[in-house]
């Protein structure tokens, strides 16, 4: 099953009166008539979406508000826990709502634009790919030499989050040698911010969170600048998705965006979070 970890590893509303959010995802005339549009963003997810001294942040925040802003309508981020699978956040984060009771958004950010999971999952529509995603390894300047073969990092304090592609080809490939020196956390922010304390020579993660870590820890990080070598995954477009009841939504999201792009406005989302924009690779 396609997971976010697996990839990485994503006040009541108003108009002038007192008027309710949407308990379920809304088409594009509800969300102007209710004058709020509800973004679904992962929980504990930097540089896309984190709470940073009682404030909901990240690029995936600042894009959805951008795009709310531009629909005329305020944006508001609802964190949701990523679930077992990308078909489970859907589920949850788009067309039916949590076991627990959480409504869905109007729109999720940081869906893989993938086909296939789009077929899967008929009540809800992939649209907007925004980014180009791929793995990066990031090394401790003063303790390790980040251009070597990776089977030449035997014995440095490696690190990657639990159960994720990094983890997998810190720990699998080459044969395991590397297996013993891998130590796990529970986020990829975590791996780089270990990096950074000196806690561990080396990291792999995606490349926004490394390049958002590198941007608070100055020259104490140097990226990897050669490729992965038996890294299986090329990397990956993220995307948004609406419920399949809410294509005029989706419609105006790809128009707002594609205007964004050409713009520079999304670049300059990415640069305030020490992230490279990367358009995604379309076919």
């Amino acid at each position: 099953m396609l997971s976010r970890r697996g990839f990485v590893c994503g006040a009541a509303a108003a108009m002038a009166g007192a008027v309710a959010a949407p308990l379920v995802a809304a088409p594009l005339a509800k969300i102007r008539a209710l004058g709020v549009m509800r973004i679904a963003v992962y929980r504990d997810f930097a540089p896309w979406a984190a709470e940073r001294e009682g404030r909901l942040v990240g690029i995936d925040v600042d894009i959805g508000k951008l795009i709310a802003s531009k629909l005329g309508v305020r944006g508001e981020a609802i964190q949701y826990i990523a679930d077992e699978s990308v078909d489970d956040d859907l589920r949850n984060m788009v067309w039916r709502g949590s076991l627990l009771g959480q409504a869905p958004g109007d729109v999720m950010m940081h869906v893989p634009y993938d086909r296939v999971l789009g077929q899967r999952n008929d009540r809800a529509v992939l649209i907007a790919p925004y980014y180009r995603e791929s793995f990066a390894m990031v090394c401790n300047r003063a303790t390790t030499d980040c251009e070597v073969p990776p089977p030449q990092l035997k014995g440095k304090k490696l690190v990657a989050e639990l159960d994720s592609i990094p983890d997998f080809y810190l720990s699998g490939s080459f044969g395991g040698v590397l297996r013993p020196d891998v130590r796990n956390k529970l986020s990829g922010e975590a791996a780089v911010a270990a990096v950074a304390a000196g806690e561990a020579d080396a990291a792999v993660a995606t490349r926004a969170q490394v390049e958002a870590a590198m941007k608070a820890a100055g020259d104490r990080l140097t990226l990897r600048k050669g490729p992965l070598p038996a890294m299986t995954s090329p990397g990956w477009n993220v995307g948004m998705a609406v419920k399949d009841d809410s294509r005029d939504l989706g419609d105006e999201i790809e128009r707002i965006m594609e205007g964004l792009a050409k713009s520079g406005e999304l670049a300059g989302v990415f640069a305030a979070h020490g992230v490279e924009y990367r358009p995604p690779l379309l076919t």
